[in-house]
């Protein structure tokens, strides 16, 4: 499967040095446009139709990327930021599922952020509702941005697509391989294809806790701690969950507190 893609950054070298390690890494893309801001870009986007952007988030106001987004039309389109941002702007990316590359791009990272992007666009293809969650989790973005609006949605990936969820509603969240497994509290659960580490990263501290290296629980779903053959947290719905020996006095001291 290839992907028509388009390229937007208000720097004409940065569009050009992009197209040239697509063209070189990447020959699943063709890049059939490029444009130097939101004006131009909507013209293209109505133009070509791609399957896939290029934009840069810093072009040149800082939130005209987003804004460029809030005005698309055209909802069959995945994208990819490009962005110098780092730390908070990750959590954000994380949370809403999107991809990301950080700049100066580095070569594998592009490789892979293609190899997902043909992944997921086979994927909407048997299943275009995922469009629309996944233009959700862009406004959710969006939102937190421009808006400076808390986000605790968390877009998750799974076999069919994407779901969007309330961080609230999950009870637990447990390694499985470099994989994550969510559980909640309506019963379901869902493998995510990122690891537990990103999750505990973009989740907030002081709802979740990680208690061992398999395992993050969320603290409003536990009822006990308990120390009988060995260390445990147990949640509303029964699970006893492990805590690690070298763990167990930091999360007794953080119950305390």
């Amino acid at each position: 499967m290839s992907l028509r893609a388009i390229i937007i950054d208000d720097e004409e070298f940065a569009r050009k040095n992009l197209q040239i390690l697509l063209e070189e890494h990447c020959p699943d893309v063709e890049v059939v446009a490029d444009a130097d801001g939101k004006v131009e870009a909507l013209e293209k986007i109505k133009e070509f139709q791609p399957d896939v952007l290029f934009l840069d988030i810093r072009m040149p106001s800082g939130s005209e990327g987003f804004e460029l987004l809030e005005e698309i039309e055209n909802m069959n389109v995945l994208v990819v930021f490009v962005t110098a941002f780092k730390d908070y702007a990750i959590r954000a990316f994380n949370a809403n599922a999107v991809y990301y590359l950080l700049k100066p791009i580095d070569i594998d990272e592009l490789k892979i952020a293609t190899e997902k992007l043909i992944e997921s666009k086979k994927i909407f293809l048997e299943n275009p509702e995922n469009y629309t969650t996944y233009f959700r989790s862009l406004k959710n973005l969006s939102d937190t941005f421009l808006r400076n609006k808390p986000n605790n949605r968390i877009a998750i990936s799974h076999t069919k697509g994407l779901k969007i969820v309330e961080d609230d509603t999950i009870i637990n969240l447990e390694a499985s391989g470099n994989c994550t497994m969510l559980h909640f509290s309506d019963g379901t659960r869902y493998l995510d294809t990122r690891t537990l580490k990103i999750y505990e990263n973009l989740l907030d501290h002081t709802k979740f806790s990680r208690i061992h290296k398999s395992h993050i629980i969320n603290l409003n779903f536990m009822t006990d701690y308990v120390n009988e053959d060995g260390h445990f947290a147990v949640l509303k719905n029964g699970d006893r969950i492990p805590i690690a020996r070298n763990r167990v006095s930091d999360f007794v001291k953080s119950l305390k507190n």
